[in-house]
């Protein structure tokens, strides 16, 4: 499953590896790919995460996540 986090106050590339390098540090999530242009994070997730997590390992960087949606691959379940 992956999800796609809205992420507001990112600017630049070390904004961009800051927040990466805090998903990619949440137990559960495979892999996290950040879009400066779209302000989006997407995290693939090996098991269950719950948003609330996401959010904290964002926030802790400081930046804010304004909203957080559920994307289902064809073979997700």
């Amino acid at each position: 499953m992956k999800k796609i986090l809205t992420v507001e106050g990112m600017h630049c590339e070390h904004c961009k590896a800051s927040v990466e390098k805090a998903l990619s540090a949440v137990a559960g999530v495979s892999s996290t790919k950040v879009d400066l242009g779209k302000k989006t994070a997407t995290v693939s997730l090996s098991g269950d995460v719950s948003d609330a997590v996401l959010n904290e390992a964002v926030a802790a960087t400081g930046f804010q996540v304004t909203g957080i949606a559920e994307k289902k691959g064809l073979f997700d379940k």
